[in-house]
């Protein structure tokens, strides 16, 4: 084997230094400075090769003006004698040389660390933060309802981490967030199940974890579990319990993701949850205003707080100490309990469930007191057999069937209109499917179902197509539900379901009385569990059909109306049939979306309102 050459040996050391950064090339660039002052000086001293003004130039002189000269070439414009002029001039394109390579490494150098920084891979510093892992459609309402929450909070932040280009994910949230308030939004580009990724948002001092799964998964709710795989497991973990929320889309994914999130992970089923809300909401005109005014930072929110002062109080007695609060329920021995019997006391260790504007206006008051002659002596009416519409088909159809089987009387009728082949329906107790094919959008074809017949109707996204398109079919058979009821008369009862919240005013002028925006919905209640991990008792049972949900009850069944009554009174009147209040709604501005549509949660309780026939109240209560 022949030995490599001299030339060969340099070229290679050359190589490998070169390869090693900038500090190894603008070390190099020093090294050659040096040589070459070196050099030129030595061979200027010997040849005696000075200026014409200064023959006796020191050689530490003729040192510093070489460096000089390598350093800026305009040095040399007052040099006299020809031999050291050239000399000069030698070190001075030498000078040239170096000077421009170091401004090239520089520049290079520069323009390689902003590239880097564009692609988001420095770790995050912050400290109690909110880390979102992962990217979708719901990241932007999650982002916009976290800074609200963040209002109160001083040097908030909010780390975004997914496999997405930061420039892009930065724009995307200026443009659908907009102005974030106090909050900072710092966005970095990473793999949520990568380990190595996961270590750039610095997860160990995150306050709280949310968990989304990319919209062009094929398995989202694998990803979510992995993502949790790599928090949990990671052998760099921290070691105190991490406060994660996530979303699946498969109730068979839950027992996989109780594993591995264990005590750690509150898991949001988004089909599941907007299948219960739509079911209630499409027999009670008004619900989904009420659970958005729940689950939205932006008005009332629920919270937990203790009272010692009412301590030995009955659960009624705690419900009169408030002004501007509502209480909704305890917690007793780590349990929720929604609703508890009026008699119910209030004890030390126990904690008020209440729904108040913000932490700070939970004050107690001097208890009200109602007028018990304005109570209503009027009985609920025995439930009849329902018929309800449903327009359109997506996999949470079978889903939302069985949670309205748990609602209706015996012998209610559910007619099913979508164009796509027959889904294949279980049997229900309470209810018999009709199935029928056919494009809901349709003018014919509804006018032939009679729609104005119908108790409820339920018009469905269809979720297997573009987000845009699905929610124009909605709009458009909306459309036509409400030209029905304008020529038949009548006022239908009509809950839609939007994929996108910015179609929400488009529909809004079809006068729609409900609208269940999936992803808005799901990413309130991410987004309130990840600030509170104890809420996520309060809205397992809240939306559940076991146990007190929420009701819209006629007026009639609590006070008379045209009498001048106060929330002190309304609560009475709830107490004495099993319930507890929440607030109301005024018929009259039911299609009014600048008075929330009637709606109002959490009502101060000295001011007097007078009912109308048609209003209701929002009470919990048993199913």
């Amino acid at each position: 084997m022949n030995k490599p050459t001299f030339s060969e040996r340099f070229r290679y050391w050359f190589d490998n230094w070169m390869s090693r950064g900038t500090l190894a090339l603008m070390a190099l660039l020093g090294i050659a400075t040096v040589v070459l002052v070196l050099v030129v000086g030595v061979i200027v001293a010997i040849f005696r090769q000075t200026p014409d003004d200064d023959p006796e130039r020191s050689f530490g002189d003729i040192l510093w003006g070489n460096l000089m000269r390598t350093l800026d070439p305009g040095t040399m414009g007052g040099d006299s004698g020809w031999g050291f002029r050239i000399f000069m001039l030698i070190i001075t394109i030498g000078g040239l040389i170096i000077v421009a390579s170091l401004i090239g490494i520089i520049s290079g150098a520069f323009d390689s660390k902003v590239e880097e920084l564009r692609k988001g891979r420095s770790k995050v510093l912050e400290k109690d933060h909110t880390l979102i892992l992962g990217w979708n459609s719901k990241v932007f309402p999650i982002v916009s309802e976290i800074c609200i929450a963040n209002e109160s909070r001083r040097n908030a932040v909010i780390v975004v981490l997914a496999d997405k280009d930061k420039v892009e994910m930065e724009d995307e949230l200026r443009a659908m967030v907009g102005k974030t308030g106090k909050t900072k939004i710092i966005c970095r580009t990473g793999d949520p199940m990568n380990l190595t990724d996961l270590e750039i948002a610095n997860p160990a001092n995150a306050r709280s974890i949310i968990l989304l799964a990319g919209d062009d998964s094929p398995d989202p709710d694998a990803d979510v579990i992995k993502t949790a795989l790599a928090l949990t497991n990671n052998p760099r973990r921290k070691a105190e319990k991490y406060h994660i929320v996530g979303e699946l889309e498969d109730a068979a994914s839950l027992e996989a993701a109780t594993l591995v999130g264990r005590d750690e992970a509150h898991w949001v089923l988004g089909d599941d949850l907007i299948g219960r809300i739509t079911v209630q909401s499409c027999r009670q005109s008004g619900l989904s205003v009420v659970y958005s005014e729940l689950l939205d930072f932006d008005g009332d929110e629920i919270y937990f707080t203790e009272q010692p002062s009412l301590y030995g109080k009955t659960y009624f007695d705690a419900q009169l100490a408030f002004v501007d609060s509502t209480v909704m329920g305890l917690v007793k021995a780590g349990s929720v309990i929604l609703n508890p019997a009026a008699d119910t006391l209030y004890e030390s260790g126990d904690q008020l469930i209440v729904i108040a504007e913000d932490d700070s206006a939970i004050r107690l008051a001097t208890p009200g007191v109602p007028d018990a002659a304005a109570v209503s002596t009027t009985k609920a009416l025995k439930p009849k057999p329902e018929r309800t519409l449903v327009l359109g088909y997506n996999s949470g159809l079978t889903r939302m069937l069985e949670e309205l089987n748990e609602y209706v009387a015996t012998g209610s009728k559910v007619t099913v209109l979508a164009d796509v082949d027959k889904p294949d329906f279980p049997k229900f107790d309470n209810l018999t499917i009709e199935f029928r094919r056919g494009d809901s959008t349709n003018r014919a074809i509804l006018d032939s179902l009679k729609v104005e017949s119908f108790n409820h109707i339920i018009v469905l996204a269809y979720k297997g197509l573009d987000i845009q398109r699905a929610d124009g079919k909605t709009l458009i058979t909306l459309l036509q539900l409400r030209d029905i009821e304008d020529r038949a008369g009548v006022d239908l009862n009509i809950v839609s379901e939007m994929l996108d919240d910015r179609n929400r005013e488009l529909a809004e002028v079809t006068n729609a009385d409900d609208f269940i925006v999936s992803d808005k919905l799901i990413s309130l209640m991410l987004s309130q569990v990840s600030e509170n991990k104890k809420l996520t008792q309060v809205f397992d049972d809240l939306f559940s059909s076991v146990g007190s949900e929420v009701y819209l009850q006629p007026v009639e069944q609590y006070v008379a109306p045209g009498t001048a009554v106060n929330f002190y009174t309304v609560l009475e009147a709830a107490r004495r049939r099993g319930e507890t209040a929440l607030g109301y709604r005024i018929a009259a501005d039911a299609h009014k979306s600048n008075k929330g549509y009637g709606v109002t949660v959490n009502p101060v309780k000295t001011e007097s309102v007078t009912f109308s026939a048609g209003d209701k109240v929002i009470v919990l209560a048993e199913g």
